[in-house]
């Protein structure tokens, strides 16, 4: 595995750390959906975990999940659930999941290590801190960067997170012990480990996911159906992630509202460069705006060619 560390306006240092894969004799999954599914065939493929418990609020979901393999037995009932787990990861959309946290601590035996998988972080870290020191459990904050515009377990895969990017975000106060745990569970599904604050992790995916997804759905929203029989490549990989759960994307946006006012300031700025360069017919403007634009796009292929992803 790579696992790196941040610092508030430092750059992720990644390093190469071997961690041997251990075993969860339980792990309680709550939302087996296509993340929450996709952990639950991964520790089922790898045989990291011996009992994969489904906690959800639909019966039929939990079935599905079932089938496909994601799970080795489901219950609705949360208390229940968690009780006899070693860890708990919760997988549902960021609103639910402060919540979540507080009725899974109540049940959990003590000292039971709780991640999550929240595509925001500073909320969901600060409320936990907030009660830590009264709290059973011990919570570690994460967020794998892997996923799709579909939903539901029929979605998941046992290698969605190989090679791609797991952030553990731990609170100042969060065992060192307790970080390692978490990371060595992301790690041991084939992600790449990397940790940083809370509100760094907000302010960095606010402009490589939040933002992209608003400027997606405008782009689908202000193209009228007159023009969709012409739409090609371009606009359909553009808008693709449009195609996502608009409540979950809601509550996303909305809990990271400073931090993606902040990235669609910036990408802005840089369209009103082209605008102006357009309107003034400056072609040598507009080619170096471009251009720029094609060596940042393209240098992510190189960097995930050098770091084996």
């Amino acid at each position: 595995m790579r696992a790196g560390r941040t610092t508030s306006g430092s750059q992720t240092q990644a390093a190469s750390i071997r961690r041997t894969p251990r075993q969860w004799p339980t792990v309680a999954i709550v939302g087996v959906g296509l993340i929450g599914g996709s952990v639950g065939l991964a520790l089922v493929a790898r045989r990291l975990a011996s009992e994969v418990i489904g906690i959800g609020r639909s019966a039929a979901s939990l079935a599905e999940a079932k089938r496909a393999g994601a799970v080795t037995r489901t219950t609705l009932d949360l208390a229940a659930g968690v009780a006899e787990a070693e860890i708990v990861l919760v997988a549902s959309g960021v609103g639910a999941i402060p919540g979540l946290l507080d009725a899974i601590d109540k049940a959990v035996r003590p000292g039971t290590l709780i991640t999550d998988a929240g595509s925001t972080k500073a909320s969901i870290v600060s409320a936990w801190e907030k009660r830590r020191r009264s709290r059973r459990g011990r919570f570690v904050g994460a967020h794998p960067i892997a996923g799709s515009h579909r939903r539901g377990p029929t979605a998941a895969t046992a290698d969605l997170f190989d090679g791609r990017v797991a952030v553990v975000t731990p609170a100042a106060t969060t065992p060192e012990a307790d970080i390692e745990e978490v990371a060595g569970f992301w790690a041991s599904l084939g992600a790449n480990v990397v940790t940083m604050p809370p509100r760094d992790h907000d302010r960095m995916l606010a402009m490589t996911s939040h933002a992209p997804h608003l400027l997606a759905a405008a782009i689908a929203a202000a193209t009228p159906a007159s023009a969709r029989q012409f739409t090609a490549g371009g606009w359909r990989d553009t808008t693709r992630i449009a195609a996502g759960d608009p409540g979950l994307w809601a509550d996303i946006l909305l809990d990271n509202a400073a931090g993606v006012a902040s990235a669609v300031s910036r990408i802005t700025t840089v369209t009103e460069k082209m605008l102006s360069a357009i309107a003034k017919g400056d072609r040598r403007k507009l080619v170096a705006l471009l251009q720029r634009a094609k060596d940042e796009r393209d240098a992510l292929g190189k960097e995930r060619d050098a770091l084996g992803s």
